[in-house]
């Protein structure tokens, strides 16, 4: 079986293995958040869009001009795909967010569905909010959430042995959560199948491993950095979240001058 790179041999079950995320809920969601703390938000930046539907959700408020950007070109061609029948203006690109690679500047910049755990340690996190600060206007909005230790101790029965299939692709995942070490782990075994939908063409895997943070954690981090913490949210609410907190969403004012 081969290895293959994240969210590449995944991307066309992508959509399949999200059926339960309420996407139009989620863009609610930000949406209030900026609404909130930007007086007149206009252009955002997506970090790790995915295949797009949170995008395409915000775009529907009429007020937005998104670019949403992926690591994975096979994320961002299915997202493409999926905005072209929408008929949405949303903007889909490749681009790495530990090098922010545009020649624009944002009011505000979101990165959701803990994608932030995927970076392992806390230089890393530090360069992300470096990489941001680049095209973020002054006074704009950083939000990007992340998973804490009591979602992956709550998530990791149900997602373990999880299987499913969309189209030609299937899936079998297994998941576990190293406690001691504070990583999460995914394992995917991914099969492509022929037209009969029986016969298998050919079989991957891929390994998706995140760092699982404290809220304190993360809090140290940002403390290092010149932005100003304007919220830190629990569980797609706008109270104030604790250690208790499954997912903690953080919100963050750029205090550059120019």
């Amino acid at each position: 079986m081969t290895k293959a790179n994240i969210y590449t041999s995944l991307a066309p079950l992508y959509d399949r293995l999200m059926i339960d995320v309420d996407y139009e809920s989620w863009a609610d969601y930000i949406d209030e958040i900026f609404q909130l703390h930007h007086p007149y938000p206009e252009k955002l930046l997506e970090l790790a869009c995915g295949t797009g539907s949170l995008a395409i959700s915000l775009d529907g408020f009429g007020y937005y001009q998104i670019t949403a950007t992926d690591l994975s070109p096979e994320m961002v061609e299915i997202a493409q795909l999926k905005a072209a029948e929408a008929e949405v203006d949303v903007q889909f690109r490749p681009m790495n967010f530990l090098n922010i690679d545009i020649d624009e500047t944002f009011d505000g910049i979101y990165s959701v569905f803990d994608s932030i755990n995927y970076l392992h340690d806390a230089s890393q996190i530090l360069e992300m909010l470096k990489q941001c600060e680049k095209v973020l206007k002054p006074e704009g909005l950083l939000v990007f959430d992340f998973s804490t230790p009591k979602n992956s101790m709550e998530a990791v029965d149900y997602l373990n042995n999880e299987e499913a299939t969309s189209g030609r692709f299937r899936f079998y995942r297994k998941s576990r959560y190293d406690h001691k070490n504070r990583m999460h782990y995914n394992e995917f075994d991914i099969e492509e199948l022929a037209a009969d939908g029986k016969s298998v063409i050919s079989e991957l895997k891929e390994v998706h491993e995140q760092r699982i943070y404290s809220l304190q954690e993360i809090l140290e981090i940002v403390d290092q950095t010149s932005y100003h913490l304007v919220a830190k949210y629990g569980d797609f609410d706008l109270l104030d979240a604790n250690e208790e907190s499954a997912r903690v969403t953080i919100v963050l004012r750029c205090q550059k001058t120019q």
